[in-house]
């Protein structure tokens, strides 16, 4: 009975010890090509207890509603930053310091050979204040949604109003030339010296045909 007592109050002991702990969170402001969650726990873990991770995916990852695309092909996605939550903050603070513009990886053959830690520890950061700004992202990006949508609704009733309007005034336009009694003048052509002189002998033979008749009538 006696040993019972005495591991339950071991286990509540590690129990208050570990809630009382304070947790670090560290920032990494570079996440290389095929870097992922379950990579960074594999490399970071052997430095202490990882809690939480996240890494925020690029923009050409995420959909105008801010959702993941779904992908036809499976490949690697890319991201841009991420947050680990360390169990302990001495840890954190430990791996910030350590790993700071040191090489991910010293095997040649690594992908992240060439590629060089950017890590920062965050004091006084808990991730409360990392899902505020998530939220807080995802009600800009659903504002900016909404409107480009409502603008390009008012773009497209605009154009189609215009479209009716142009209908509407080319029928009437088309209803009132078939209606119109409106007679166009007739414009006299001047005329030709042909014309001039086949009327002068007209007149001069009357004018002689007339005189004749006055002196022999």
């Amino acid at each position: 009975m006696e040993n019972i007592k005495s591991e339950k109050i071991v286990e509540e002991e590690n129990a208050t010890q570990t809630k009382n702990r304070k947790r670090g969170i560290i920032y990494l402001s570079n996440i290389p090509k095929y870097m992922n969650i379950t990579k960074i726990r594999e490399l970071l873990s052997e430095y202490g207890k990882i809690g939480r991770v996240y890494l925020q995916l690029a923009e050409n990852e995420l959909g105008r509603d801010g959702k993941i695309k779904k992908r036809k092909k499976v490949c690697a996605k890319s991201f841009t930053e991420g947050w680990v939550e360390f169990e302990s903050k001495k840890v954190a603070k430990y791996v910030a310091l350590t790993l700071n513009n040191t090489q991910i990886s010293t095997r040649k053959k690594s992908k992240f050979y060439d590629v060089i830690w950017n890590i920062k520890y965050l004091p006084r950061f808990k991730w409360i204040h990392l899902s505020e700004r998530l939220a807080y992202e995802r009600a800009v990006r659903k504002q900016r949604l909404r409107a480009e949508i409502a603008q390009a609704k008012r773009e497209a009733n605009f154009f189609s109003h215009n479209v009716d309007r142009s209908k509407k005034l080319r029928k009437k336009q088309q209803q009132q030339d078939g209606e119109s009694t409106f007679v166009p003048p007739m414009i006299k052509q001047r005329d030709t010296d042909a014309e001039i002189r086949s009327r002068k002998e007209n007149e001069s033979a009357t004018d002689r045909t007339g005189f004749l008749k006055s002196l022999f009538g």
